[in-house]
């Protein structure tokens, strides 16, 4: 158990980096920042309180949060940097903000209960093996403000079906298409 002050403005690069038996925190409303792996590995928490006051969030931030079940970013974060998720493997929700315009590489890797996702509409970017082995992820829709996927995104993701609108993706679905054979991934453009 862990009580921070009110007065601090970020939570640093590995601050509780493996504090494996923390298991719920609430991070005061002053703090604006969260930086890379500052809870990485912190396997035992099951519940984090993000405040909207966080307009960032760093690389592997929460990456290895084995029992984090749900999540809720804050409006102000502009995107999820790499890793940030990744290795959360009973992650089942996670509520991204109209304001995200940029999913990083490995941002969900291995997020293997994941089963719900809503990537809003001010997304413009998902980075390379963003949803890696999210097997549970059966349905995604991508909006047509989605200009880029960056290389093997999906990699692991079977029997997933993928809604889509708009032409920019267009060319990365076919020069992909015997990928998403093996896989079993059907891309249905709307």
């Amino acid at each position: 158990e862990i009580t921070l002050p009110d007065n601090i403005t970020s939570i640093e690069s590995c601050t509780f980096f493996g504090c494996s038996s923390l298991t719920e925190l609430t991070i005061p409303d002053s703090v604006t920042s969260i930086d890379n792996e500052a809870f990485s590995g912190c396997e035992g928490l099951t519940k984090i309180t993000i405040p909207d006051s966080v307009t960032s969030i760093g690389d592997n931030a929460f990456s290895d949060c084995s029992s984090l079940t749900e999540i809720t970013i804050p409006d102000g974060v502009t995107d999820i940097s790499g890793g940030t998720f990744a290795g959360c493997i009973t992650l089942t929700k996670i509520t991204i903000p109209a304001s995200v315009t940029s999913i990083g590489e490995y941002a969900f890797q291995c997020c293997a209960n994941l089963t719900e996702l809503t990537i809003p509409d001010s997304v413009t970017s998902i980075g390379d093996n963003a949803f890696r082995y999210c097997t549970n992820l059966t349905e995604l829709t991508i909006p047509a403000s989605v200009t880029s996927i960056d290389h093997d995104a999906f990699f692991h993701c079977s029997d997933m079906t993928i809604y889509y609108s708009g032409d920019a993706l267009d060319d990365y679905i076919d020069s992909n298409s015997s990928k998403w054979s093996a896989q079993n991934i059907v891309w249905v453009k709307q």
